[in-house]
């Protein structure tokens, strides 16, 4: 766990990090409440806690799922924590609160329409309005790698390509998530040249203009593209920027923006798909944004 404290918006102080007790939630209240003790003084006292965690929060009802810290599965965790605590707490899933960072204090800063695409080993998202969260039923938004939303048929340059729809882990086949992430590039390698690559290894060919890395980018950009331009036209975004591993890989990015571009409605000079600018503390600061929203509501009531 990172910990910092932001003494007022656009401000953060990190201070801490310790490892996360996944399987006990006695174990997690007690370091989370160490943590505070430690860095906290006495005008913080009513200070909410903010949580940016590797998991969904139901906005309905604040409970928690997580495959990466089972220990708050099933549980209400801002309501329970409050109480252990002795103070408000809020929590949201870490692409929403990347996109929280994104909107306030990113590549989204000045835009009304903010969607945060994250594309690491596999895909996710999150979707801002006017530097709000907007959290969908059951806590998903912004979830653009599930559909299943995949052509089968990509033509690049005169070769035509069927593509299947590969197995899911959400239980469908065809799912962007299936190509779009680290282990989806090397999936789609695979499929295209019969030999195993990693991710790095084909990005880097590609850049050198290697053929069959080349090829593999090239389908890949056509097979991505078109789903992110439908979330740009249903969403309206201005700027739509991505997190995760591959965001590193700013030539895949530029490629991707203008294939994108090409393919919305609403035409821009400008860049649409650009790399996030809060990739290394997003969490930390969307974990912030969500406090200060909270302490602003406290201070109006």
């Amino acid at each position: 766990m990172k910990f910092a404290v932001s003494p007022q918006p656009g401000a953060l102080v990190p201070l801490e990090r310790v490892t996360t007790p996944a399987t006990s939630w006695t174990d997690l209240a007690s370091s989370l409440s160490a943590l505070i003790d430690r860095h906290a003084g006495a005008a913080d006292a009513a200070a909410p806690l903010g949580l940016s965690i590797a998991g969904l929060v139901d906005p309905r009802d604040g409970v928690a799922t997580s495959a990466n810290i089972p220990c708050i599965t099933g549980k209400p965790i801002g309501t329970e924590l409050s109480a252990l605590l002795g103070r408000p707490v809020v929590a949201a899933n870490d692409a929403d609160c990347l996109t929280l960072a994104e909107a306030n204090e990113g590549a989204g800063r000045g835009h009304s329409v903010v969607f945060c695409a994250i594309m690491g080993t596999g895909i996710g998202g999150g979707l801002a309005i006017d530097g709000r969260l907007v959290r969908g039923v059951g806590g998903v938004t912004g979830e653009w790698g599930h559909g299943p939303v995949l052509n089968t048929t990509v033509d690049v340059n005169g070769e035509r390509f069927h593509i299947p729809r590969f197995s899911c882990g959400c239980g469908r086949s065809g799912c962007v998530d299936t190509i779009g992430g680290a282990r989806g590039i090397e999936r789609l390698h695979r499929f295209l040249h019969g030999n195993d690559e990693t991710s790095h290894r084909i990005l880097q060919d590609w850049q050198e203009g290697e053929a069959q890395a080349s090829r593999t980018v090239a389908v890949y950009l056509e097979l991505i593209a078109d789903p992110l331009a439908l979330v740009a036209n249903v969403t309206g975004a201005s700027v739509i920027p991505v997190g995760g591993g591959l965001a590193s890989a700013t030539p895949l990015i530029a490629a991707l923006d203008q294939a994108v571009r090409a393919r919305v409605l609403h035409r821009l000079d400008q860049p649409l798909v650009t790399p996030a600018l809060r990739q290394e503390d997003g969490g930390l600061v969307g974990a912030a944004v969500l406090g200060h929203d909270v302490a602003a509501r406290m201070k109006e009531a």
